[in-house]
């Protein structure tokens, strides 16, 4: 499959992050990453697909600075990243881990979100600021002095986003946002990545839903073995057979549906094919 890079317009972002040829190996029989490479463009929302063991939480990794490949390399904003200049790289590329339990480890919500601001050395009073902003932002006002290990799952989920957008990061990873939520939360979260895209955060996200990638995203990359398979818009991507068949993903039921309507002659030729409920909708508008 072509490479692609831009917005589903075709309009051409800025370039903040680019990987180059990273390999990375957690022991000598297998290879996590062989040989990827990827440019990440400003404001961009990427779904990050592939089978458990394809390598996408190593590539995460690998870009936040967590650990370092063998070989390869990382830009950011055209910078090429090195050991002295790795916190610039955690600073500006934030991840929200899939189980919260792991990320948090203060004693109360004021003092979890503060500790990435606290660790980059601001002034208090900013570090203050940033904390109430991050919690207006995730609805989390009142909750400042609650433990957060008694807090429910989706609550949980909102203070760890609040961790990391109290460290103002240009790019937020989400490593299986929705593995553990119920369908309520699972929405709410979903209303805060509209809000985070419509703020022109760049965000990654690895899923293995594949009705959310399709309606959220505007760039899927999908990983197989420790490299990139495919790397296109939506449609491009669940179009292709052999691509879902290599990775074990299968087509969103609203392309199913309507490639079904289509074979029916139910929908005509050129009509846009639609990406969520609404859209599909629209097709009918005045017809049923």
């Amino acid at each position: 499959m072509a490479m692609m890079g831009g917005g589903m317009n075709g309009e051409k972002k800025e370039i903040i992050l680019q990987a180059r040829d990273l390999h990375y190996a957690y022991s000598e029989e297998k290879m996590a990453l062989d040989g990827v490479s990827l440019d990440i463009r400003e404001g961009e929302k990427i779904a990050v697909m592939g089978s458990n063991g394809a390598g996408k939480s190593t590539f995460f990794l690998n870009i936040n600075g967590v650990l370092k490949s063998e070989s390869g390399e990382i830009a950011y904003r055209g910078e090429k990243m090195t050991k002295k200049t790795l916190n610039h790289l955690r600073k500006n590329v934030g991840i929200v881990f899939q189980d919260a339990d792991n990320q948090i480890i203060a004693s109360t919500v004021r003092a979890e979100v503060s500790f990435g601001p606290m660790n980059l050395k601001l002034p208090r009073t900013e570090v203050a600021g940033r904390v109430d902003e991050a919690l207006a932002y995730m609805n989390l006002q009142g909750f400042e002095n609650r433990p957060p290990h008694y807090l429910s799952g989706g609550e949980k989920k909102r203070v760890s986003i609040a961790d990391i957008l109290a460290m103002h990061p240009e790019i937020i990873i989400f490593d299986e946002p929705t593995a553990a939520l119920d369908p309520v939360n699972a929405d709410m979260l979903e209303e805060v990545l509209g809000k985070m895209a419509e703020d022109g955060k760049t965000i990654l996200i690895s899923t293995h839903d594949v009705d959310f990638a399709y309606r959220w995203a505007e760039r899927i990359v999908v990983f197989c073995g420790g490299r990139i398979i495919a790397d296109g818009e939506p449609l491009e991507v669940f179009r292709d057979s052999e691509v879902l068949k290599r990775a074990n993903l299968k087509r969103p039921m609203l392309l199913d549906i309507y490639e079904i309507l289509r074979g029916q002659g139910l929908v005509k030729e050129g009509m846009a094919c639609p990406r969520n409920v609404d859209e599909f909708a629209a097709l009918f508008a005045g017809k049923l």
